[in-house]
């Protein structure tokens, strides 16, 4: 467990995707965290969400998935990951992050 993945989505989709990841590989749990990025939430309220949430991921790297290039969420995730050991990919989808989990482990 080297490696980390955080998705940052519009609610309720990153729980929903963590959710299908978990029925197939429940081993996956402590390295896969998510933030649901609720409607109206202010920006700066939404970074100090997903920086505790990193955190607690608690791994020396991280995978970050975005859903929309652009939006609230993956504006937050720019700035989540600059100067932090971590890559951002956008237009997270099923079969995306079930093949990002298959090659973390």
């Amino acid at each position: 467990m080297n490696n980390g993945i955080f998705i940052i989505a519009h609610a309720p989709l990153a729980s929903a995707l963590r959710q299908c990841v978990l029925h197939v590989f429940p081993d996956a749990a402590n390295a896969l965290a998510v933030l649901d990025v609720q409607p109206n939430m202010p920006s700066d309220e939404t970074l100090a969400a997903a920086r505790m949430t990193l955190s607690m991921l608690n791994t020396p790297s991280t995978l970050v998935l975005t859903d929309l290039f652009g939006a609230t969420p993956c504006n937050v995730a720019q700035k989540l990951v600059d100067g932090v050991n971590s890559r951002l990919i956008t237009g997270v989808n099923l079969p995306m992050l079930m093949r990002a989990v298959t090659y973390r482990q």
